[in-house]
């Protein structure tokens, strides 16, 4: 029911504001049984830091940024978050930087939100006002002529609803495609009811949420949701 009252509003929303919409109803169902439920059945392990969870590196105007966890399939911790949001910060601030190019170094783009780190904030309110002010997905649509997304592999939850955002959309031919929160009692919670929504529409964004099922590139690219399948 969250899900389609959602879906409603942000399919027509500006940006922002469905971002906000987002977050509102995300950080409800944070409160509710589902997800209490769910994370009472995998219980957290610790989670490993990294260095350097996001590389930059500048060829004249063209900013690579890449995601550095391989070892977790790039798994969207809060460090990754906030190292994508500051590069592209970057980005935008710099109008020397014409070109972004978004990739993920190991097996995957992005297997989703760190799921031991789901449900750490200490209560619904803040975990709200992180996500609005620290949106990934905002920050790309910000720049999002400016970048190209180069996906493989797994790319699920925040994996596929942050690259989204971005004016192209390059996948390799293995790669898949997943929204896979209802499981745990939630909906996308990265800006996936925003952008997945404006690529696909509501309707193929609501099959993909409720049922969970992976897609194809092929698929992908029929519904709009990839602009182009490439070799990496």
């Amino acid at each position: 029911m969250t899900l389609a009252g959602l879906l409603r509003l942000t399919e027509r929303l500006p940006v922002a504001e469905g971002l906000t919409a987002e977050s509102l109803a995300y950080s409800t169902l944070l409160a509710g049984p589902e997800f209490a439920a769910w994370r009472a059945r995998s219980p957290r392990r610790p989670v490993p830091s990294h260095p350097e969870p996001v590389l930059l590196s500048r060829e004249g105007s063209l900013l690579r940024v890449t995601l550095n966890r391989p070892q977790r399939h790039n798994a969207f911790s809060r460090d990754v978050r906030d190292g994508l949001v500051e590069a592209l910060d970057l980005a935008r601030l710099d109008p020397t930087i014409t070109e972004v190019e978004l990739s993920g170094k190991g097996p995957s783009f992005c297997s989703g939100g760190d799921l031991d780190e789901f449900g750490t904030t200490p209560d619904a309110a803040t975990a709200h006002l992180i996500r609005v002010r620290q949106s990934a997905g905002h920050a790309v649509h910000r720049a999002a002529g400016r970048i190209r997304a180069r996906v493989h592999g797994a790319c699920i939850g925040a994996g596929i609803e942050v690259p989204a955002f971005a004016g192209r959309v390059e996948a390799t031919p293995e790669a898949c495609f997943q929204l896979p929160e209802l499981r745990m009692g939630l909906v996308p919670g990265a800006g996936g009811t925003v952008s997945v929504t404006r690529r696909v529409g509501r309707w193929r964004t609501a099959y993909l949420v409720l049922s969970g099922a992976p897609i194809d590139v092929r698929t992908a690219l029929e519904w709009g949701l990839v602009d182009a399948c490439e070799a990496r």
